[in-house]
């Protein structure tokens, strides 16, 4: 038997605001999926995201609830420059989405900054930043 990583599974409160919110982030999600309890993509390289609505999860477990607290997972996207990342976060705030963490200059050598989606799950933005040691 051969296991492979596929896919991340997320519960989506608001179907409709959550897939809105992950176009701007540049998926390719019809909007005719807006109204689907199960929503799928496939990334580029081949991993899917997948959203189910809490309602089609409840209707499979009645005892789910939201989980509180911080949060334990987070998706990145690579925003390709430093100047990338201020433009999303810039573009995802303004269209009503709640940021976490403003843009900044990491120690790890990453301009990043942190939105939330509609369901409260973090979503890192990222870039390389020039080398400072050349030159």
């Amino acid at each position: 038997m051969t296991i492979e990583f596929s896919a991340v599974g997320m519960v989506a409160d608001d179907m409709a605001r959550t897939l809105a919110f992950y176009r701007l982030l540049g998926l390719d999600i019809p909007a005719s999926a807006d109204t689907e309890s199960h929503v799928e993509t496939t990334l580029p390289a081949g991993t899917r995201l997948m959203w189910d609505s809490a309602e089609a999860v409840r209707a499979v477990d009645p005892a789910w609830t939201p989980p509180s607290g911080g949060h334990r997972i987070a998706l990145a996207f690579d925003c390709g420059s430093p100047e990338g990342v201020d433009s999303a976060h810039a573009e995802i705030t303004a269209a009503g989405h709640r940021g976490h963490h403003s843009p900044w200059d990491a120690p790890w050598g990453q301009r990043y900054a942190t939105v939330l989606d509609p369901d409260g799950n973090h979503v890192d933005l990222f870039a390389s930043l020039p080398d400072r040691t050349a030159g």
